[in-house]
């Protein structure tokens, strides 16, 4: 019988923070791009500039956030993140009642919610290292990760039953409140937090900039690790909407088989997170990084060959379902390997850098396989990012180069009641 792991009171708030922002905004998953089309009758040209020069710009607003979170409290800046992003997701509602929307202002709110979201993960991940112990990272960031798949499960199902129910900002307001009870979870955690270390004013501050990437450049297995995700996720990210036009328009699938095929895969995330420290303790994480790492890349081709019916909506759900289940067993151990092998003094950093990376990749990669799409049809443009896609393994370490003198562990907590 498998023993549940307690982390602690002050982990349970900051789960439980993660946990309802996560529904929050699964429950607004694509609700920008929703109301782009059904309030402001946008077309392809503004939804594909919604979904990806928002984050971009959010990307890079994230650049000087970095330094200024790893020298801040970390509980402070992640309530504020919280508020900031619930104060941008309630101007829509307002604006939608006064009839004053317009998508300049939808362009604004999500580079603003993508830059407070990658502040908030750099702060999240710095406060994780030092709340629980060592031995206990794979397991808080499995539980994580599971919280994650699930909400995507269960989240855009419920908001479009909600949407078709009480309108289009039904969904944005749900995501704005959850926010504020992260702020509220977050306000819970007790405990005396210590004030980082202030650096010196001048070329030392200025420098800090860009201290994240000479870490994570400069570690062998961080950098292989970093310039994988990058292209993995940029390929993964930029089928979902060439699948949407292959599977609505193009095949005729309705809405709720569309919402079907890519929510109930998401299942396959409580798989592979609830196994990962399991496989770790018996496999190791290397074997884990080369093995899993690379059958997340395998299954992506085979959206190229959806076809119309049940039997396309089965091969689009079995294609989904084995990249989840494998993404979501490697994805909690790659992030403990990326907490254990970065010192505290960088980790703010460190994870805004990784963030700010693989955002503006999903973003230079979506555009590019929109174009794509555009010249020579969706099908074309999947079945690129599907072999591109099959080069990634190759980035992946082949052995354990980690460097001779390692950071020093995050020190241990003392105990919560």
């Amino acid at each position: 019988m498998v023993v549940r792991r307690r982390l602690g009171r002050r982990f349970g708030w900051l789960w439980a923070a993660y946990a309802v922002s996560a529904y929050g905004s699964g429950l607004g998953f694509g609700a920008l791009p929703l109301i782009a089309v059904l309030v402001l009758h946008a077309g392809p040209d503004e939804v594909s500039a919604l979904s990806a020069v928002g984050p971009a710009v959010g990307a890079l607003i994230a650049v000087p956030l970095g330094p200024w979170v790893e020298f801040r409290r970390k509980r402070p800046v992640m309530i504020v993140t919280d508020l900031a992003r619930c104060a941008a997701m309630a101007t829509i509602p307002v604006a939608y009642a006064f009839g004053c929307l317009g998508f300049v202002q939808l362009l604004v709110i999500s580079a603003v919610v993508a830059a407070a979201r990658i502040a908030s993960g750099a702060a999240s991940g710095a406060y994780l290292k030092s709340l629980v112990r060592p031995d206990d990272l794979l397991v808080a960031n499995a539980r994580f990760e599971s919280t994650n798949w699930s909400s995507i499960a269960v989240g855009p199902p419920l908001g479009g039953a909600a949407i078709g129910a009480f309108g289009p900002v039904t969904t944005v307001v749900a995501d704005a409140l959850s926010y504020l009870c992260s702020a509220l979870c977050i306000t819970a955690i007790r405990g005396r937090e210590e004030a980082p270390h202030q650096p010196a004013k001048g070329p030392a501050r200025a420098s800090a900039l860009l201290d994240g990437w000479r870490h994570i450049m400069g570690h062998p297995v961080l950098r292989a690790l970093y310039l994988n995700q990058m292209l993995v996720a940029g390929l993964i990210m930029a089928t979902e909407p060439l699948l949407a036009v292959l599977l609505l328009r193009r095949l005729g699938f309705p809405p709720w088989q569309y919402g079907l095929a890519f929510a109930a895969p998401c299942l396959g995330g409580l798989i592979g997170s609830r196994l990962a420290r399991r496989v770790v303790a018996r496999h190791g994480r290397h074997r884990i990084f080369r093995i899993v790492g690379t059958l997340r890349a395998v299954w992506l081709i085979g959206l190229a060959f959806v076809r119309p019916g049940v039997v396309g909506l089965v091969t689009v759900m079995a294609v989904e379902l084995a990249i989840i289940i494998n993404m979501s067993l490697y994805t909690p151990v790659l992030a403990t390997y990326r907490l254990e092998h970065t010192p505290e003094h960088l980790v703010a950093r460190t994870l805004s850098a990784w963030s700010i990376g693989q955002q503006a990749s999903i973003a230079v990669l979506t555009t590019l396989g929109g174009l794509l799409a555009d010249a020579t049809g969706p099908r074309t443009a999947l079945a690129v990012a599907g072999l591109l896609v099959l080069a990634t393994p190759l980035l992946l370490p082949r052995h354990d180069r980690t460097p001779q003198h390692e950071p020093e562990p995050a020190r241990t907590p003392s105990p919560t009641p």
